[in-house]
């Protein structure tokens, strides 16, 4: 295995992935989902209703519970699913996000694609990113 693969499988070992129709519930019971797709992949495949677009760049600063830049929704027991094209970017970026103090963060397994492929609604895409 190489570095990354390495990397990869580590940070997925503390998570606990959620598959596309388990993310939508626990979506609909107050999970966030945050996508950290660049904006042409959003603007030409789609988005998910009611997440929210953080760049990946900012996401620790928006989404650490003690961070002065942390989104308000945000609170220390939040769940927050990650979301990228594929799923890989999303694991280390929700790995991450527990190492700041969110145990509740996670990521989409299979990425956008698969909550696409598994027919659940896409709105359209190109929403602005949270500044």
């Amino acid at each position: 295995m190489s570095a990354i693969d390495d990397l990869l499988a580590a940070a997925r070992s503390g998570l606990d992935r959620a598959e596309p129709e388990q993310a939508q519930r626990l979506q609909r019971d107050g999970a966030l989902i945050v996508d950290i797709r660049p904006h042409v992949n959003r603007l030409e495949e789609g988005e998910i209703p009611g997440s929210v677009v953080v760049e990946r760049i900012h996401l620790e600063w928006r989404l650490a519970p003690d961070s002065e830049w942390r989104l308000p929704e945000v609170k220390p027991d939040s769940t927050v699913i990650v979301v990228c094209n594929e799923g890989y970017s999303s694991s280390l970026a929700a790995a991450d996000l527990r190492r700041l103090g969110l145990p509740g963060a996670t990521d989409l397994e299979g990425g956008f694609r698969a909550w696409r492929s598994a027919g659940l609604p896409i709105r359209e895409g190109g929403t602005p990113a949270v500044p």
